[in-house]
């Protein structure tokens, strides 16, 4: 709006006084209270009255969840970059399971045998560090982008706004538009209206059946899943799960919808913490759209004393959570921006300025900062924090997968028998190896101990060779192919019982540091690996 333009007084006098509400944005809730104040920002609502009757309030939430909400479509950039992330997160979901890797699966997480396979990794519970590091990594990002741009994630990658999305689309190709819906509810029922809504939910359960399928397709291998469910030979636990996940899929997104996001998230009631003057939300400008109201095209507006809102209620009828967005940030906004695109249709329909309902922050507003001005703002103390914070776990991340070790070796002592003396003088102590193979090929370990001279390796395993030290050679000049060696499949472990000895004067009585050295190596006995597992060795009395 121009500064030549004439403004309600009502606005003006409104938009003198900024102190009391501000918080309200940054609370991500516009309260009644706040609403009705008359020291409130010029871009919040006016003549909402606080709630006097609790149990009035009660009622009328309980008759909210009653009431179905039919959603308009609608197009625009923001739908666009919605229809964008439906594509790629359910291209994601629904092809990464049936990707082959060495002959396996790409990503299965086998939880009967505790593996996890991402590709060229195999990861084992001992490896539970990187998804800490993921999960930690993850909150951060959701922080930033909140701290960005709100509710970013909620309106164009949550799943239950993604399947809404889908279930959606598949209701108005079957049902109508929004008028055609409401008609089609209201009407008594008939073939036709039964012959629509079969098809409706058939397609539905469709989705569902595909959805629960692939997600414990990621669990199990997805091509016997297949075949398994073909001929009906799915296991209970199988069964259960297909049928659980299938059911949730087809209940949230076709039926709770908008009260998943309003009653059950959590997410929806701690970020307003996270949301502060800086934050690009949607947001209604109150100073330039009120008072709202009809009026004719031919007439000018401002003479009537009205404001660019034509009060048409678009922007609540293509709302998924059904708020009106003219009342001030609500914590029901998922900020998927389809009151955006509404607006800005009947704006240009109308031939005035677009952006009523826009992404713009709290102080945006209330400054009436550019765009420019308001994404200068974006860059402050807590959003560079969080970034500085991510990259530091996202470069330790990467660099604990990239220096990871395929090759693992666990040494534990026989506790109970510390040590002891065997025939030929020699001192016996037992030991157990747990050796873990998290490669994609078999290896064969080669296995020595170091730290007293005249040390012997001996397995209790027959097929694993023996090979019995004199005292005064060295463990570092032995040949890799004159040392006793074990193979191991890949991706798969082996615990041997091994026995060390040593010569009754190699050392005093008491505990000797020793190590175990466990060499990898390929068929053409090239060395790729070596492992080091400090122990120690008992010399008894």
């Amino acid at each position: 709006m121009s500064p030549d333009s004439p403004v309600p007084a009502v606005v003006s006098a409104n938009a003198t006084a900024t102190t009391t509400a501000k918080a309200s944005l940054s609370a991500g809730l516009a309260t009644p209270s706040a609403l009705a104040s008359t020291s409130a920002p010029p871009w919040r609502p006016l003549g909402a009255k606080p709630a006097t009757d609790v149990s009035h309030a009660v009622e009328q939430a309980i008759q909210d969840v009653r009431q179905k909400i039919y959603m308009r479509s609608v197009t625009g950039m923001f739908a666009r970059w919605r229809l964008l992330f439906v594509g790629f997160t359910q291209l994601i979901f629904y092809a990464v399971p049936w990707l082959t890797w060495n002959g396996r699966q790409a990503v299965l997480f086998d939880l009967g045998a505790r593996k996890f396979y991402i590709f060229g990794m195999v990861l084992w519970p001992q490896d539970v560090i990187y998804l800490t590091l993921l999960l930690l990594i993850s909150a951060l990002g959701l922080f930033l982008f909140t701290a960005i741009a709100g509710r970013l994630f909620c309106g164009y990658a949550c799943p239950q706004t993604v399947y809404t999305e889908i279930f959606m689309w598949i209701e108005r190709r079957t049902e109508g538009d929004r008028v055609a819906r409401i008609r089609l509810d209201e009407a008594p029922w008939s073939f036709r209206k039964l012959r629509v809504k079969v098809s409706k939910h058939a397609l539905w359960l469709v989705v569902a059946g595909l959805t629960g399928f692939t997600f414990i397709g990621y669990f199990a291998p997805i091509r016997e899943l297949g075949q398994a469910l073909l001929s009906f030979t799915f296991g209970p636990w199988q069964w259960f799960w297909f049928l659980f996940y299938s059911f949730a899929t087809w209940g949230n997104a076709g039926f709770l919808r908008e009260q998943v996001c309003k009653y059950m998230c959590p997410y929806a009631r701690f970020q307003s913490v996270m949301v502060d003057p800086d934050t690009l939300v949607v947001t209604y400008d109150t100073a330039r759209g009120e008072p709202r109201g009809a009026r004719s095209r031919k007439v000018d507006h401002y003479a009537q004393g009205l404001g660019d809102c034509v009060d048409c209620s678009i922007c609540v009828q293509v709302c998924p959570t059904g708020i009106d967005i003219r009342q001030g940030l609500q914590y029901m906004c998922i900020g998927c921006g389809a009151c955006v695109d509404a607006c800005n249709q009947v704006m240009e329909k109308i031939a005035y300025p677009q952006g009523l309902i826009r992404y713009t922050s709290e102080r945006g507003m209330l400054e009436k900062l550019s765009v420019q001005q308001v994404r200068k703002h974006l860059l402050r103390p807590r959003v560079l924090i969080y970034s500085a914070l991510m990259l530091v776990l996202v470069s330790i991340f990467v660099t604990a997968l990239a220096t990871r070790t395929t090759l693992r070796v666990d040494v534990i002592r026989d506790r109970g028998m510390l040590g002891r003396e065997v025939a030929d003088g020699m001192i016996e102590n037992v030991y157990r190896l747990q050796m873990m193979n998290a490669s994609e090929h078999s290896l064969v370990l080669s296995i020595r101990a170091e730290g007293l001279p005249g040390l012997s390796v001996k397995f209790a395993d027959p097929s694993v060779a023996v090979l019995r030290l004199k005292p005064e050679e060295n463990n570092r000049n032995i040949s890799i192919t004159d040392l006793p060696q074990v193979e191991i499949a890949a991706a798969s472990n082996r615990v041997l019982a091994v026995v060390l000895r040593a010569p009754r004067d190699a050392a005093k009585p008491g505990s000797h540091p020793i190590h175990f050295v466990t060499t990898s190596s390929a068929p053409d006995g090239h060395v790729s690996l070596t492992v080091r597992e400090a122990s120690s060795f008992i010399m008894p009395q």
